[in-house]
């Protein structure tokens, strides 16, 4: 199946260097971890974590929120040509539609939700910053608000600026995870994050 799924990704363009074939190997790596703790069905999760972002929308395209829906559709219609059960088609749809943050899709199984947690924490930690500054690059905008860098006085709006990116997004994912062992591990990269902007903030000072 690992073999199958990265041929398959191969034929397929990422949205950004932050959603490449790395950033999809991290994710099956924490579904594994996630999967073997909360003793949820590996043969729904890997698969759907190998393929959770085979359909590449732009973080700033309109079309955004129905990423995850048309990543399910895809993952789904390339596992029919494949030996995979057709019975368990519907649970990697429901886990790979579930797992956007965007998409405010509620997991509804186990598998989803583990799917869901791996992939958010792909995007805290010193992982997390570095793919938020990666994203940050790539649509042109600026690090931070000259004025107010750390949103201390006014509203975060990561349209604007990256590091308002951690503040409107990235530091309430550790609220949103469905799993105990992925919320134990967001906390401790959250962590990770705020120290990184403590530092920023003497460095810019």
């Amino acid at each position: 199946m690992q073999r199958a799924c990265l041929e398959f990704l191969g034929t397929m363009t990422p949205a950004d260097a932050a959603h490449d074939l790395s950033h999809v190997k991290r994710v099956v790596k924490n579904c594994a971890y996630l999967t073997d703790i909360e003793d949820a069905n590996a043969f729904i999760t890997v698969p759907a974590a190998w393929l959770h972002d085979c359909v590449a929308v732009a973080k700033d395209s309109p079309q955004r929120a129905l990423g995850s829906r048309l990543a399910a559709a895809a993952a789904v219609d390339f596992l029919s040509g494949t030996h995979y059960p057709a019975e368990q088609l519907p649970d990697v749809y429901h886990a790979i539609e579930a797992h956007s943050y965007s998409a405010d899709i509620k997991p509804r199984s186990l598998e989803a939700k583990v799917v869901q947690d791996a992939d958010r924490l792909d995007s805290l930690g010193a992982i997390g910053i570095a793919r938020c500054l990666l994203v940050g690059g790539h649509l042109r905008r600026p690090l931070f608000d000259l004025e107010d860098p750390f949103c201390d006085q006014r509203e975060p709006d990561d349209s604007l600026y990256t590091i308002d990116h951690f503040y409107a997004k990235l530091f309430k994912l550790p609220a949103t995870m469905q799993t105990a062992a992925g919320r134990e591990e967001a906390h401790r990269r959250a962590e990770l994050m705020q120290e990184y902007l403590e530092n920023l903030r003497s460095e810019i000072a």
